[in-house]
């Protein structure tokens, strides 16, 4: 992955900026059911003024759920995505998370070289496990 020396900037989504998120989202095959509703908080991710993906966490209590990772089609496989799960781990963490969980279809093997393990599913908590999302469950410590 080429290294990058322009800063990656991370700005908080407006309400009304989610129409951008949910395109992104749906280009990408994921879902956008919840993606309106109130709890989820997302960013918008800015290299040189240029959009460059979306993601988003949930906190309940000592535990956040990673969520809505998406690097915009052109951008991808350049090191962008491990820097948006970093930052979202920065903010969890901030919130007071001491686990972020995450559901994944086809990038548990991106996500184990980011530090997560797979779980399974009906041992993480009721928040986590009540996501609609299906896939693999996996955990990192924070």
């Amino acid at each position: 992955m080429p290294q990058h020396a322009e800063p990656l900037f991370a700005l908080p989504l407006a309400a009304w900026e989610r129409g951008g998120l949910k395109a992104a989202l749906i280009g990408a095959g994921l879902p956008v059911d919840d993606v309106e509703q109130d709890g989820p908080l997302f960013w918008r991710f800015e290299r040189d003024d240029v959009p460059v993906g979306f993601a988003g966490i949930e906190v309940h209590g000592r535990d956040a759920l990673l969520r809505s990772l998406v690097t915009l089609p052109p951008l991808r496989l350049r090191g962008l995505g491990a820097a948006m799960v970093a930052r979202m781990e920065v903010e969890a963490r901030a919130r007071g998370a001491e686990a972020i969980y995450l559901v994944t279809e086809d990038g548990a093997a991106f996500f184990a070289k980011l530090g997560y393990g797979a779980c399974v599913r009906d041992r993480v908590p009721a928040a986590i496990a009540a996501t609609a999302a299906s896939g693999t469950v996996m955990v990192k410590r924070l």
